[in-house]
């Protein structure tokens, strides 16, 4: 008797690679799974500053902190970030701890936000308290616009290009994602011009409309320097 497919995985008379079917997006797993993230949790020798960096660009509001933990919120939910408290010497002796994501382990977390116009003024807002973007894209599937905090996790804030998940996860199995899984890079300030001017957000989520005229576009592997890797 065979083995039933996972409804998360390819059927074996289904065709993989670039062109194949995305899964079906609608079928659910046939087990128990978590319904959302509930929180993250960070050791840290700098609780001041990420206290301080999270109130700028979440609101983050402490719920408690003692000497040894910190607990954030930026909603309804009870923290969303907790920071354990390391002695501040610490940060000396891991100097290059903060570029460890670079070559391996987790590289970041994403958060989505409900429109483009949503994700602009986010990042003029923080723009203006000298917080910027290591890196900003149209990666395809998302426009998104990644910083770091002072310990250097990375966070991406992003909006969906497509109206629906299974859009998202067809075009992974297209031509133009396998031609460039990376993206092209924009240039957040003209969007935002372009976007006052009164132009659609749907075309303003198209490859290459965050690049502006007279600049030299940079698309797929030569999106990629120390700076954004």
């Amino acid at each position: 008797m065979s083995a039933t497919p996972s409804p998360l995985q390819p059927s074996d008379s289904e065709e993989t690679g670039t062109g194949s079917s995305a899964p079906d997006l609608d079928r659910l797993p046939d087990r128990v799974v978590p319904a959302f993230i509930a929180h993250w949790v960070v050791k840290t020798a700098r609780s001041a500053e990420m206290i301080d960096w999270y109130g700028h660009v979440f609101g983050a509001r402490i719920v408690h902190e003692d000497d040894q933990i910190a607990f954030l919120t930026w909603d309804h939910e009870s923290h969303r970030l907790a920071l354990v408290k390391l002695p501040a010497p610490l940060r000396h002796a891991f100097p290059l701890a903060r570029f460890r994501r670079k070559t391996y382990g987790i590289d970041h977390l994403a958060f989505t936000f409900p429109s483009l116009k949503h994700l602009l003024l986010t990042y003029e807002r923080l723009t203006s308290a000298g917080i910027e973007p290591v890196w900003s894209i149209n990666h395809g599937p998302t426009t998104s616009l990644y910083y770091e905090d002072p310990e250097g996790i990375r966070l991406e804030f992003q909006v969906e290009n497509f109206t629906t998940a299974q859009e998202t996860a067809d075009y992974f199995n297209s031509r133009e994602f396998a031609d460039n899984p990376i993206g092209v890079n924009v240039d957040p300030d003209y969007l935002l011009e372009r976007l006052r001017g009164g132009e659609e957000e749907s075309e303003l989520l198209k490859r290459g409309a965050g690049t502006r005229p007279g600049t030299r576009q940079r698309a797929n592997k030569r999106t990629i320097t120390w700076k954004t890797l």
